[in-house]
């Protein structure tokens, strides 16, 4: 009689078993799997476990048929009789129970057995309802992200090199992929786009006209104006020649040469004095002139419509729309370079900021107990939120996934991980069997003699 079957393997029990095809019953998909090579050591040692459990159920056999036979010349045989009784009664009770979990005993469809393979889907769904209740609940969740403090072990790896390295190289990976998936021509649209709305679309006059008017009366304008000044000052006195001729160019024929040599000194001298004078004196009325102009323009800039209207005249020859569309092209062209150079280069700035950084925010992470306190805070709540609201679907992916399994593969898979040890349910009961076997004899024949 064969008390229990043996795995499917039989050559090699290493041998992994030939994947078959997935099966359907119904809609639902049924997969079968490659039995690993840790799943066929188990199956080995499932073997030796059987074997042994037989070997203790057929010497109880031996036993038995011995003391029988030999229990009216030796009377104290009659003890080992109910001995080896109990113990084949335990033996076969305790391999009757743990083979129907799996499979059928014997082959004969008796009730109540091969509950696995039968009820497969419903240990899948209760299973995903005991992980839902008892896992996947918000406090639960939260408590244990509480007391494990998330954001010290964070910080404590952030700031070693290794992790900073880690998330460095992460985060190039991040970026890279991110440049792979996006298209040139959308980026470039969208930037284009923000260009229109945020610099185009907007007047410039009245952003200008205010800006001109806060730094004409700080006075921030004043140091150019210096600076126009001293150019001119200094070309007046390197180019006495120029204004000379100038004045001769200008000068009717009939004026003698001599006279004309006369007026231009005379008019380069009044010149170099003028700019001198502009140049020495800050509130010379020049200046003063230029402040009022310039605070005029400001004005006009804001308030006054033919101004605003050519300024934005201007607007539009500068930014026409292909120059647009070239300064968004070479906006993402240069912000991609850049950051794609940065990235794969160890040694670049940004690299060498961003693992900075990383690591500072590390150790902020394991002295800071505020701050740690708000990360954890935050990976709490995010924890609950997703719990709270994908919980169901979680467990259901426990569920959905052991409907998908064989049901015969199902049971081999879990008297593999689980089936030596129930072998030592069937090893007790014939332990046990032949004590109670033997309590049972020794009392009756007290009481009854």
């Amino acid at each position: 009689m064969q008390v229990n079957s043996e795995p499917t393997t039989r050559n090699d029990p290493r041998a992994p078993a030939p994947e078959a095809a997935p099966r359907t019953r119904g809609r639902t998909a049924v997969v079968r799997h490659q039995l690993t090579e840790a799943d066929a050591e188990k199956a080995a040692a499932l073997r030796k476990m059987k074997a042994l459990a037989l070997a203790l159920l057929v010497a109880m056999a031996v036993v038995f048929v011995v003391a029988f036979a030999l229990q009216d010349e030796y009377p104290w045989l009659q003890y080992v009789r109910a001995a080896a009784e109990g113990g084949m009664v335990g033996a076969l009770a305790d391999w009757f129970a743990v083979t129907a979990l799996f499979k059928y005993p014997m082959g004969i469809r008796i009730p109540h057995t091969a509950i696995i393979p039968r009820r497969k889907d419903q240990i899948g769904a209760s299973l995903g309802e005991f992980v839902e209740t008892n896992f996947l609940s918000e406090q639960v969740v939260q408590e244990k992200l509480a007391s494990v403090n998330i954001a010290r072990r964070a910080g404590e790896w952030l700031a070693t090199p290794a992790g900073a390295d880690r998330v460095a190289k992460e985060g190039a990976a991040v970026i890279r992929g991110a440049f792979r998936v996006l298209n040139d021509d959308d980026v470039q649209a969208v930037i284009e786009g923000m260009v229109r709305k945020h610099l185009l679309t907007p007047p410039w006059g009245p952003p200008l006209g205010r800006l001109a008017e806060r730094i004409f009366h700080d006075g921030h304008h004043h140091a150019l104006v210096d600076l126009l000044v001293d150019r001119a000052a200094d070309w007046v006195d390197d180019n006495h020649e120029t204004v000379s001729r100038l004045v001769s160019d200008r000068s009717p024929t009939w004026v003698p040469q001599f006279v004309d040599g006369l007026v231009g000194d005379k008019v380069y001298v009044e010149i170099l004095k003028f700019v001198r004078a502009v140049q020495a004196d800050p509130n010379h009325q020049v200046r003063r002139q230029i402040d009022t102009y310039l605070g005029d323009l400001a004005r006009d800039l804001q308030h006054d419509p033919v101004m605003i209207a050519r300024a934005e005249g201007i607007k539009a020859q500068v930014l026409g729309d292909p120059e647009v569309r070239e300064l968004a092209s070479r906006t993402w062209d240069t912000v991609k370079s850049a950051l794609l150079g940065a990235v794969d280069d160890p040694d670049s700035d940004l690299t060498i900021k961003f693992k900075a950084a990383v690591r500072d925010f590390g150790s902020r992470l394991v002295t800071d107990p505020e701050l740690a306190g708000k990360v954890n805070a935050w990976i709490g709540d995010a924890a609950g939120y997703l719990v709270r609201t994908y919980r169901s679907d979680i467990a259901g992916v426990i569920t959905d996934t052991v409907a998908r399994w064989d049901a015969e593969e199902t049971s081999r898979k879990i008297e593999l991980q689980v089936g030596r040890d129930l072998q030592y349910i069937r090893i007790n009961g014939t332990v046990v069997g032949s004590l109670a076997g033997l309590a049972i004899f020794s009392v009756a024949h007290l009481v009854f003699g």
